[in-house]
């Protein structure tokens, strides 16, 4: 039997937050509407240069950081992302979308033990929300955490029975999780766990 792995990424995408700061003047707010249209629009490099003057304008405007940041991280730029919402997160310590999004950054950057990091403290300030469990199990699953991965998707479908994804990637984390066995059953000499092994890796 061939069993061909892959893993459907489902990530938490933040969306554009439109709170208007505090005593930031009409250049500030000017600047970061015309950024989220931009933003919307798909032009980031424009969304950036927009979010830059609005934060020029008023150094304190954290939403002008996190949307900066999600316009960063659409252009592939990780670093520049997460450098963005480290600042919201120091800032906004309870802020879960700024976490969740940091997390996302962590996942495309590699940086997985970080990501599933950012995610526990998604949930920790919103535990109904499913993407996050989904997010952190695939940081899980990507470092060879299977059994939390498991429990992790299992928790994300009791929210969204009918999301596809998910069952994708709890089937991908049972199928590594049992390449995993059968390779160390293979080392202590199984051929039967060899040939599994085997069939799992084609």
């Amino acid at each position: 039997m061939r069993l061909t792995l892959f893993v459907s990424l489902f990530f938490l995408i933040c969306s554009v937050s439109w709170v208007t700061p505090v005593a930031s003047g009409a250049d500030a707010k000017y600047y970061f509407d015309e950024g989220n249209t931009a933003f919307n629009d798909g032009n980031f490099d424009k969304a950036v240069s927009l979010y830059n003057k609005a934060i020029d304008a008023y150094p304190d405007f954290i939403d002008a950081y996190h949307n900066r940041g999600l316009a960063y991280y659409k252009k592939g730029k990780y670093e520049e992302a997460i450098a963005d919402f480290s600042k919201v997160v120091k800032k906004d310590p309870k802020n879960a979308q700024a976490f969740g999004s940091r997390g996302l950054a962590f996942l495309k950057s590699g940086r997985f033990a970080e990501a599933a990091e950012d995610y526990t403290s998604t949930i920790s300030l919103n535990p109904g929300f499913p993407d996050a469990y989904h997010n952190r199990g695939i940081a899980y699953a990507n470092i060879d955490r299977y059994d939390d991965a498991i429990a992790d998707y299992e928790k994300a479908l009791a929210m969204k029975p009918k999301d596809v994804n998910l069952y994708v990637s709890r089937g991908v984390a049972y199928a590594k999780k049992a390449m995993a066995d059968f390779r160390k059953a293979c080392d202590m000499g199984s051929q039967v766990a060899c040939r599994n092994f085997e069939q799992l890796a084609k």
